[in-house]
Order: C-alpha cells, then structure tokens, then sequence
C-alpha cells in the first residue's frame, strides 16, 4: 500500500458513522461553521501522522534494531565493520630459490611469479621492503644435475640456495623476518616429503628425524621461523626438542602446516618448485579435502607438541578450518596460505573479465582474514604494497 493510499484509508476509517451523520445533518441545517471543518482537518493530520508511524512500522517490519544501513553508509565506517583489517605486516611473500645464482625464470602457470638465483634476490627484494614488505618464505629449488637423491641430502647444505639465501637477507635487510619451507619434496628424487620404505610407502620415524635435521640446520643459518610443511606425525614435537637442545629454542618461532590439505591447486606450485611425485600421489600422509575432523585432530596435536603458529593450506577452499584453527588454537596466531592454485584461478577469472583482479584479490584476502587468519601467505603480496598504499 502507498503512503497516500494509506493515508486515505486511516482517515476515511477514523470518521466514524455517527461523525460523518452529525456532519451532514449540520450542513442540511445550514449550521456548518469554521469549527467543523478546523475539527475535520484535525482528524486528517492525526491520520496522517498515524499513517507516517504504521507506514515506518510496515518498512521496518518489527525491531528498529533491524535498520543497519547508517553504520556502514562511509566508506571509513564500512572499513570498522572487519574484525580483522589486511595490513602490511600480515603478508609473508614466497620466494622460489634455485641454485642457478643469476636465474630469473618466469613460471608459466604462475603469473607473474619466478624462481630467481641468490644474486636475482636483493635487487628484487629491495623495493618491496621500501613499500612495506615484512616477511618472506623461502622454497629452494634445486636444478643442478644428480643433486637429488633419495634421502633429500641437498635439502641442508650449507651452501645450497635455501641456507645461502638465510646469511644474505640476514645482512643485506637484518629487519625482515625470513621464514624457511621445510620439507624434503624439492630435494629428493622420487618427489615425495621424506624418505620412503622399500614398498615405497612413507617411512614416518626416518623422515621425521632428517626433517628435524634439516629444520635446525634452517635456524642455525639465522632464519626466524621454521616451517615444517611434511605433514609426517610428531615431526612438531622432534623439532621442537632438538631446538631446546640446540639452545635457540627461545628465538625460533615454529610455523606449523597442521592442517594441510591434498588436491589439485598445487599444480603450479609444483611446477616452480619441481617437485611433482615421480610416482604416486601424497593423499596418504597430506589430509582429505573432506576430513574436518582429521583437521581438527592434527592441528590439536601440532598445539601440543610445541608448535607456536597453526597454518591452514589452502585457504580461500578451507575458511571453515581456518575458523576451526582459531577456535583450538585461541590463543594462538593462525596462518593461511593463499595456494599457487587459487591465486592462478584469481588470475584467471580476471583475464577472462569475470571480476576486476584487484577487487577479487582483497574479496578473497578478506574471506581468509574474516575466517580467522592473521597471516596470510600470498604471492600477491608485491600487489598488496601498492594497493594498501591508495
């Protein structure tokens, strides 16, 4: 019903039969006065202010607390609405390292992307920590001929890319925070994340033990956080004892990937790092995209055993654990990693002019952040410095 109909209506309703007869037997005698017609005009302002009031009742349609347009009506008050806002210092950048030190190779599935050699880095690296940049992730790539073999032996050379990257960012930017991948993958022959059994299956007591090895060598080398992404059981715990043994367990932070899950958004990934299975696939020992409560389990264990950071990977396909990990792990920072895969599929969507690449990128960064993460690693981070800054 329209305002004025409604209006007609209350009014024709407010007068009454009785009313309406005294009016015209009052005008058949002749005795209409100015009274009369200031009393008639009374009635229709109160209809009409009656009118106003069911008119904003009907709009409404119950509680007033239902009107919420004026608290995000400014672009600033929009921005108070997010619990968690995208900051610089929430950003950590991957890096793929190769022990070709003058490399700077573009990864085709992975836009705009590339794996660099040591001495492609700081030239690199320099601008973005100008705009901003804090934090950085490190993934070595070895290409050298015969360099891997089955027990991942390049993976803690002390002069191999990842190690020799460390001692550089630690002198040539002492306030960026350098944290070091850990896993066997890009190092051994076969691909997989550890040292396999002779039906080649994953041999877990084995692996865990070279992991740990392999992580102390990363924070001996003056890295500040370590981050085991194996996914082998107790490898949290392993790590943990032998930095306390090391006597640096109170200057490493320990970045778990607790809640790693398997499936196909790696794919460029595994094309910058080489490190595709030779055989097989990792769904034994990464988790099943539908396995919430393995999740949930495994981040609780990682919690227990000494981890100080819970990461959820992927991201933008998994919020509901990253909100499961904030729940467990309450006290805790949370990470997410916005995977090769997602941002590849971002990229995409773009170029096909389904949405505007930088609205997406901050709609899905959000959904992370809103979810529960602190952290997000993101190989839109060199983008996010620029756009942060307008």
């Amino acid at each position: 019903m329209s305002f004025s109909s409604l209006v007609q209506d209350i009014s024709f309703r407010d007068t009454t039969p009785s009313a309406a007869s005294e009016q015209r037997r009052q005008m058949a005698r002749g005795t209409s006065s100015a009274s009369t017609v200031d009393d008639h005009r009374s009635q229709v302002s109160r209809a009409r202010s009656y009118a106003s009031t069911s008119a904003t009742s009907v709009s409404i349609s119950g509680d007033i607390a239902s009107q919420l347009h004026g608290g995000y009506s400014h672009p600033l008050a929009r921005t108070w609405q997010a619990e968690r806002q995208l900051t610089k210092s929430m950003l950590i950048l991957p890096l793929f390292i190769t022990d070709n030190d003058d490399e700077e190779t573009l990864i085709p599935s992975l836009p705009g992307q590339y794996r660099r050699g040591i001495n492609k880095i700081v030239p690199f690296l320099e601008p973005l920590i100008r705009k901003g940049l804090r934090s950085v992730i490190l993934f070595g790539v070895p290409l050298a001929a015969g360099v891997k073999d089955a027990l991942g032996t390049a993976a803690d050379d002390p002069q191999g890319p990842v190690m020799s990257t460390i001692r550089l960012l630690r002198q040539r930017f002492p306030q960026l925070f350098i944290v070091a991948d850990v896993c066997l993958c890009e190092y051994t022959s076969h691909g997989h994340c550890g040292i396999l059994r002779d039906d080649g299956g994953l041999n877990n007591e084995l692996s865990v033990d070279r992991i740990s090895d392999v992580a102390i060598a990363y924070a001996q080398a003056g890295c500040h956080c370590i981050a085991p992404s194996d996914m082998n059981d107790g490898r949290i715990r392993a790590i943990k004892l032998k930095l306390i043994e090391a006597g640096i367990a109170h200057k490493t932070v320990l970045m778990s990937y607790a809640a790693k899950f398997s499936g196909c958004l790696y794919g460029p990934f595994r094309d910058a790092a080489g490190s595709v299975p030779s055989f097989g696939d990792r769904k034994c020992y990464q988790l099943p995209p539908g396995g919430r409560g393995l999740a949930r389990r495994a981040i609780e264990r990682d919690i227990s055993e000494g981890a100080d950071i819970i990461m959820v990977k992927p991201a933008s396909q998994y919020l509901d654990i990253i909100s499961d990990a904030k729940e467990i792990g309450r006290n805790m920072p949370v990470a997410a990693y916005q995977v090769s895969g997602e941002f590849a599929m971002i990229h995409a969507g773009a170029k096909a002019g389904v949405f505007d690449l930088k609205t997406m990128a901050f709609e899905a960064t959000e959904g992370i952040l809103r979810a529960g993460a602190t952290i997000v690693v993101s190989y839109f981070t060199p983008d996010f410095l620029d756009w942060l800054e307008s």
